[in-house]
């Protein structure tokens, strides 16, 4: 329980935090952007398929009436059989229109989905790709900083890894000799190499 609410979403901060927050509702809202961009695309792509539903259904009514004709007309002592025989190929060639219609419908099903996809998953991949990996990358670091400035020794941690990762026109500003004053565990050095650490990720002493 201690660990989940030592993980740091947001900088402590005013500047870092507003612009964690800003890119984060920056991403969220062209994630939905391009969502809603392919479910409209997927709409607009879906119409092309109504000629197909019109032939379907015209197809399939006349291959009915036609069987119902042929079955009726099937009934006449001795001729029956040969007057139903043009009304069932009527009927298949209807039945063939109508199974043409369904194909159109499923390629114009299967295209819209795909356009669909692609106009969503492509910008947004593109934008997460790049956004995700930094933003998990300062959760990490910031929240491993949050649980070790709590700790008895955090603050010589934190020291630690500012003179090992922070950059040295920074460090020459905590005084002319950091390293050596580091060695002699100088308060004032040790204190300002802790805050120059957590300041980096945009946290606070505590």
């Amino acid at each position: 329980m201690r660990d989940a609410v030592s993980v740091k979403i947001y900088a402590d901060r005013f500047p870092r935090f507003l612009l964690q927050a800003v890119t984060d509702l920056l991403v969220v809202a062209w994630v939905y952007a391009w969502i809603r961009a392919a479910l409209w695309l997927h709409d607009q792509v879906e119409k092309l398929g109504v000629p197909g539903q019109k032939l379907e259904g015209a197809g399939t009514s006349l291959a009915d009436n036609l069987a119902e004709a042929g079955s009726k007309v099937g009934r006449v002592p001795l001729v029956g059989d040969e007057l139903t025989s043009p009304f069932e190929k009527a009927a298949g060639a209807a039945r063939s229109v109508a199974e043409a219609g369904q194909s159109q419908q499923d390629v114009v099903g299967d295209l819209a989905l795909a356009l669909a996809v692609i106009t969503a998953v492509v910008p947004i991949l593109f934008v997460v790709l790049l956004w995700l990996p930094l933003r998990a990358r300062w959760i990490r670091r910031a929240s491993a900083a949050a649980r070790v400035r709590r700790a008895p020794a955090g603050r010589d941690l934190l020291a630690l890894r500012a003179l090992a990762t922070q950059p040295l026109s920074k460090l020459a500003k905590v005084g002319p000799d950091v390293a050596e004053s580091w060695r002699r565990s100088d308060e004032y050095t040790v204190d300002a190499l802790a805050a120059l650490e957590l300041k980096s990720l945009g946290l606070r002493q505590r």
